[in-house]
């Protein structure tokens, strides 16, 4: 389902930073003149919540109507039914799933700790406004005759809110981030038209670039008094190579034939930065550094796999 050109339109609005644009975008417009705008309100800002608030029901609206009519449209309706995609692109669809979840939820969070919103209601308000976008567009789905409702996609959003509330609930703060990485192929030049035909989709659909990671923050786990840097982290990462097609790989696609490639998944472990918490940063700095909470930094890292076994990359992404 992900690698078809209607969930690269779906994946591309379902990222964290093209909502957190279309927020950021909107509030700066209106609320520039004042004064320490990126620093967090202390106290409940009604009319920071309330341009937030405009903004994303804009935004939320605009993104529903184009997904409908200038997507869903194009393509027979149907009955409300289901359809089973867990066997496809060795799961790594799934993760991606997880991953812009959780995003959104943590994204959200903090814009509403910028409005002076309480940390329990901020955080409930990002993971419900996570759940709710993703749900949406598996709705869509499930009323699209070309696709469906996939309960496998749904799990990995619900896993992905899951993964932040749950921090906020024990620890009050995110010492688990769900990041993603990304570097080029060659497996795209074989099936353009289902990995991508250019940089920007394969971002999106060639899933053999993908990488997924659970950056864990050291210092977070020991005592208030350590002297461990508090933005070196250590993750985990999941990825899959040799993917030319969802399930299986075509033996030839147009007349030309494609070579075999060994289907493997492949996982990893690596060092990483939480950038933002590098202390007596400006709140704009900080704001911008967040970004690193969704995107892994290059690296070392060691890799496994079932068809090579062990491999060192002095620098994987």
């Amino acid at each position: 389902m992900l690698a078809t050109e209607r969930k690269l339109l779906i994946r591309f609005f379902g990222r964290p930073i093209f909502v957190l644009s279309i927020i950021s975008l909107f509030i700066v417009q209106v609320s520039l003149a004042q004064k320490d705008f990126f620093q967090p309100s202390s106290n409940f800002n009604q009319g920071r919540v309330n341009g937030v608030v405009i903004a994303e029901a804009l935004g939320g609206t605009l993104i529903t109507i184009g997904l409908n009519y200038l997507w869903y449209k194009k393509f027979p309706h149907s009955k409300f039914h289901l359809f089973n995609d867990n066997a496809e692109w060795l799961n790594v669809d799934k993760f991606g799933h997880a991953a812009t979840a959780y995003n959104i939820a943590a994204i959200q969070s903090d814009i509403f700790r910028w409005a002076g919103v309480k940390p329990v209601p901020a955080a409930a308000i990002g993971s419900l406004t996570a759940l709710g976008f993703m749900s949406m567009i598996e709705i869509l789905d499930g009323h699209s005759a070309k696709w469906g409702f996939s309960i496998g996609d749904m799990l990995a959003n619900v896993s992905g809110c899951l993964l932040f509330q749950g921090q906020q609930w024990m620890w009050n703060e995110q010492r688990i981030n769900l990041k993603f990485s990304y570097h080029y192929t060659m497996f795209a030049k074989y099936y353009p038209q289902e990995l991508g035909k250019n940089w920007r989709e394969r971002l999106l659909k060639d899933y053999n670039g993908q990488a997924y990671w659970l950056s864990f923050n050291i210092g977070s786990f020991l005592s208030a008094k350590n002297d461990f840097p508090k933005w070196l982290n250590a993750s985990i990462g999941y990825g899959a190579e040799g993917m030319i097609g969802a399930r299986q790989n075509p033996k030839e696609i147009n007349g030309l034939k494609v070579p075999e490639f060994n289907r493997y998944r492949q996982f990893y472990l690596s060092f990483d930065t939480d950038l933002y918490r590098i202390s007596g940063t400006s709140d704009f700095a900080n704001m911008l550094l967040k970004f690193n909470r969704t995107l892994k930094l290059p690296a070392p890292a060691l890799e496994w796999n079932n068809a090579t076994g062990m491999k060192w990359h002095w620098v994987y992404y």
